[in-house]
């Protein structure tokens, strides 16, 4: 089952809504905004299936 969670881009602004599946402990990927197309560095971790951290971080480019 995956948990909806929603966050701010952290370069337009904008909240975007992501699936995440906590039967993945932990993940970090690079994910475009569905809004302003930058890349966000996303990093999240799951303990005991609850989310525990979730980052969404912008790239300098």
């Amino acid at each position: 089952m995956e948990l909806e969670h929603f966050f701010q881009c952290p370069y337009c602004l904008a909240e975007i809504s992501m699936l995440l599946d906590p039967s993945i402990p932990e993940q970090s990927y690079i994910e475009d905004c569905e809004v302003c197309c930058n890349p966000i560095q996303v990093n999240y971790q799951f303990i005991d299936g609850e989310l525990h951290t979730f980052d969404a971080d912008s790239i300098e480019q």
